[in-house]
C-alpha cells in the first residue's frame, strides 16, 4: 500500500527519466560578445531517487577537445514546491556547483542561482522545456546585470535512445 508521501511524488521531471542521445550546442566563450557556437554529442541516463522526490542524471559529453562525464542531482522540496539542481563535473570531482532552484509551470521549468564565473558575479538560469516529451530541451543562460539581460550559452536537445 502506498503512503500519502509516495502518492504525492512530483511528476515534473518524469519526462527525462530513461536513456537519451544528446545534441549539444555551446558558445565557445561565455559572457562576451561571442557568437561562435560549437556542436557535439553526448548521452544521458536518468533514474529516479529519493522515492520519486529526486533523480540523478549520468552524463557523457563528447566535447571535441576533451570528452568528460558529469552528473546532475535533482531533489524536490514539497514544502516550497521547488526543485534544486546540483552539477558535479568529473573534471573537478571535489566541487559541487551551487544549486539552481526553481519550479515548473505549464511544462517549462526555470531554475536560478547566484554564482561566480571566471571571477565575474552572474545569475545562472537553467530552463527545461518538457512540452514535447519526445524532444525535451535544456538551456543555460548567464546574466551579468542581475537578470535584466541574459546570454544563452548552452543548449541541449534530447532524443530517446532505443
Amino acid at each position: 500500500m502506498l503512503t500519502n508521501y509516495e502518492c504525492n511524488t512530483p511528476k515534473d521531471f518524469d519526462f527525462i527519466i530513461g536513456d537519451w542521445s544528446v545534441k549539444h550546442r555551446r558558445l565557445t566563450c561565455f559572457l562576451t560578445e561571442c557568437d561562435e557556437w560549437i556542436e557535439f554529442t553526448g548521452t544521458s541516463s536518468v533514474q529516479k531517487t529519493l522515492g520519486g522526490f529526486g533523480n540523478i542524471e549520468d552524463v557523457q559529453l563528447q566535447l571535441p577537445t576533451s570528452p568528460y562525464r558529469a552528473i546532475a542531482l535533482r531533489s524536490y522540496d514539497s514544502t516550497s514546491q521547488n526543485w534544486s539542481i546540483w552539477w558535479l563535473d568529473g573534471r573537478s570531482p571535489n566541487v559541487l556547483d551551487v544549486p539552481v532552484v526553481g519550479q515548473f509551470k505549464q511544462g517549462i521549468g526555470e531554475f536560478f542561482a547566484d554564482e561566480v564565473f571566471n571571477d565575474i558575479p552572474v545569475k545562472v538560469r537553467f530552463t527545461w522545456f518538457s512540452t514535447n516529451p519526445n524532444t525535451p530541451r535544456w538551456e543555460q543562460a548567464f546574466s551579468k546585470d542581475n537578470g535584466v539581460t541574459w546570454q544563452t550559452n548552452w543548449i541541449m536537445t534530447f532524443a530517446k535512445r532505443m
